[in-house]
């Protein structure tokens, strides 16, 4: 059973003139554990399919399951990342961490402890007093990312999450993101407009057509396992191969 279904979505946007087509036919699978990634032109309604998967946007039509169960509005069992970190000011780290665990009103001993592991694990336990102005960008999209999976989510979703952000620290953050991900188990989906980085961090990688948006293909992504990260995939013999497949396929 995958874990995550997307079955036959469709998305229509009206206004007093006419009716705008924004998803057509949108159907896939997800596995447990797997990290899919959503490329396609500017505007063709990548973000608008993330809405609708995570229950924030009702879809005109179609059906989105996870563990085989319809998700017709937000749902724990999802984590949301977006472009930017919406981090508050005027709270500390810590306080960011586990303002998702007060909201749920579910904070108990053992999810104040895994916050805790969460920080101590990724580098950021000495920097919990901090607030969020004192640290790099790199160091702020982690606290998010951290402050997402601290509600324990099983699917995680990730709208663009390193665009705001320099090249250098977008690589290294790649990386740092892709390890934190795998050793947490999490089934992930992320929209990005960088291919380098669909193809250095992703198993899959679906592909959407301009506007209005079907899916023109889903490409397997595969490396030798000496190639275990995303900087060292971006070395692998095969990464121009997918490179150049992807962007023929998107300017086809």
């Amino acid at each position: 059973m995958s874990k995550l279904q997307i079955q036959n979505i469709y998305m229509n946007y009206h206004t007093l003139e006419n009716e705008t087509s924004a998803l057509v036919d949108i159907s896939f699978n997800i596995e447990e554990g797997e990290f899919l990634s959503i490329v396609g032109p500017s505007g063709c309604g990548k973000s608008t399919l993330l809405n609708i998967i995570s229950g924030l946007l009702p879809p005109s039509s179609g059906n989105v399951l996870i563990n085989n169960k319809y998700i017709s509005k937000a749902k724990p069992q999802i984590g949301y990342m977006f472009q930017k970190d919406n981090l508050f000011e005027w709270l500390t780290v810590w306080d960011n961490v586990i303002l998702g665990l007060k909201i749920k009103k579910n904070i108990t001993e053992d999810n104040l402890k895994n916050v805790e592991n969460l920080l101590h694990s990724y580098g950021l336990w000495e920097f919990r007093h901090h607030h969020p102005k004192q640290l790099s960008g790199g160091m702020r999209q982690k606290v998010a990312l951290i402050r997402t999976l601290s509600i324990n989510p099983e699917v995680l979703i990730l709208d663009e999450p390193f665009s705001a952000i320099d090249y250098q620290t977008r690589l290294n953050l790649n990386d740092e993101v892709f390890k934190i991900i795998h050793k947490e188990k999490k089934t992930t989906i992320m929209v990005t407009h960088d291919l380098s980085e669909a193809i250095s961090m992703s198993d899959r990688i679906l592909i959407l057509s301009k506007r209005p948006a079907i899916i023109k293909e889903i490409i397997p992504v595969e490396f030798e396992e000496k190639y275990n990260s995303p900087l060292k995939r971006r070395e692998a013999p095969n990464f121009r191969y997918y490179f150049n497949t992807i962007w023929k396929e998107l300017n086809s």
